[in-house]
């Protein structure tokens, strides 16, 4: 089992951080973006992408402490790249992905910071739980697109995720590494 659950939970967390609700604001393009969990199995390394995930990011380079995101990811979307451990990662003492189908993150504050950079503070829920994060973003305009970086640290157990029997083999630390295209 390379390739296991509880780092997955974290990564909609963080992606969750850079979107919006105006209906004018461009939606996120999924099809160019990505949100990918990173977690340690046994001190190794493991990726996963989330495969689906909405959102919407309004950002005006002129006036980025006016900036608002939303970002809903779907729980069961986590791939491990096997079917059973995916599967394993949707149930009860992981994701609990039939009660808690998303994980969404809803900007509170933004505070701007170099040129191209930004702070966003908001809630992640996850699980039924919630945890207000200040995520460091970049940001990087393109001809027809904008690009939000970022990456964001969060604790499996504090969101309830994962099996005890797992404890000793996957750590508590899961890093949430996301490239928003808008």
């Amino acid at each position: 089992m390379q390739r296991d659950f509880p780092a997955l939970a974290l990564g909609a967390l963080f992606v969750l951080t850079l979107v919006t609700g105006a209906a004018s604001v461009p939606a996120v393009d999924a099809s160019k973006s990505s949100i990918i969990v990173t977690f340690r199995q046994e001190n190794v390394p493991v990726d996963a992408p989330f495969k689906k995930f909405n959102g919407r990011i309004d950002y005006d380079p002129a006036h980025p402490d006016a900036a608002k995101a939303e970002l809903e990811v779907t729980t069961a979307s986590l791939d491990l790249g096997s079917e059973e451990y995916s599967a394993e990662v949707r149930k009860k003492n992981w994701f609990d992905s039939t009660t808690y189908r998303t994980a969404t993150f809803i900007s509170t504050a933004i505070k701007p910071g170099a040129l191209g950079h930004f702070d966003a503070t908001g809630i992640l829920t996850l699980k039924g739980k919630t945890q207000t994060v200040t995520i460091p973003v970049s940001v990087a305009r393109a001809v027809t697109t904008t690009n939000f970086d970022g990456e964001l640290q969060l604790s499996r157990s504090y969101f309830g995720i994962g099996d005890p029997e797992w404890n000793d083999v996957v750590d508590d630390k899961v890093r949430v590494k996301f490239h928003i295209v808008e």
